[in-house]
């Protein structure tokens, strides 16, 4: 890994927003998996949650490893899971719901620990996500059609989110809020993908990096790296 890649990746992590996320109930599509998770990359969030369609799990899961590549996924068997996990964490759980309790998307505040339910292209939001919710929230149209895309509707609502949280300085940390042990393990991972699959495959510790993303490994590490596998 060369010194500017190394440094792109130190400033993506320090941008990384741990406590802003989405929560997708439920959607089968996986070109809008894909497109939801590359709009939450571009705003700077760590990880979202799902909840797949039981018989797409296989097929979601591997499109969303493949659009994930700086975005972590976290798979819940229910909604009511998923939600109950983001409450602990002392997040808002909004739900994008036309209902007669809702707001306009644009009056929450964002700088708040917040998770937003994006429901299924078919049904939207299950009743059980909308009754766990804090909050329905809605993005007002005047046309004919009264949903959107939700790879559109979770873009909208996210930029929404990061220019509340650019103006309050949230990107503009000197330090990042990941953890010592997840930031080592970014960098190896898209630093060295290589080895970092080798290592993953032998049960290998990942080793810690310097100061320019070079490897600081002992001797029996590396031997244990080139052994031939049978």
């Amino acid at each position: 890994m060369n010194l500017e890649r190394y440094q792109r990746i130190l400033d993506v992590l320090t941008q990384r927003q741990t406590d802003l996320t989405l929560c997708l109930d439920e959607v089968h599509k996986p070109n809008n998996v894909a497109a939801v998770i590359r709009s939450a990359d571009a705003v700077g969030l760590h990880k979202i949650h799902a909840v797949w369609p039981t018989d797409q799990m296989k097929t979601l899961g591997h499109t969303s490893a493949g659009a994930r590549n700086w975005v972590e996924v976290d798979t819940h068997p229910t909604v009511s899971d998923a939600i109950a996990t983001l409450k602990d964490q002392g997040m808002q759980i909004l739900v994008t719901n036309l209902s007669s309790t809702a707001v306009d998307f644009r009056d929450i505040d964002y700088t708040k620990p917040t998770a937003i339910i994006l429901g299924s292209e078919k049904i939207g939001a299950s009743e059980e996500a909308k009754a766990l919710a804090c909050q329905d929230i809605i993005i007002p149209m005047v046309g004919m059609v009264q949903s959107l895309n939700v790879s559109v509707a979770s873009a909208i609502v996210l930029y929404e989110a990061q220019r509340q949280r650019a103006a309050a300085g949230f990107y503009q940390r000197k330090h990042s809020a990941l953890d010592e042990e997840t930031i080592n393990r970014i960098l190896f991972e898209r630093g060295h993908p290589v080895l970092a699959k080798v290592a993953k495959r032998k049960g290998l510790p990942y080793p810690k990096l310097d100061g320019q993303g070079q490897i600081i490994a002992e001797a029996a590490w590396w031997q244990e790296m080139q052994r031939t596998e049978r």
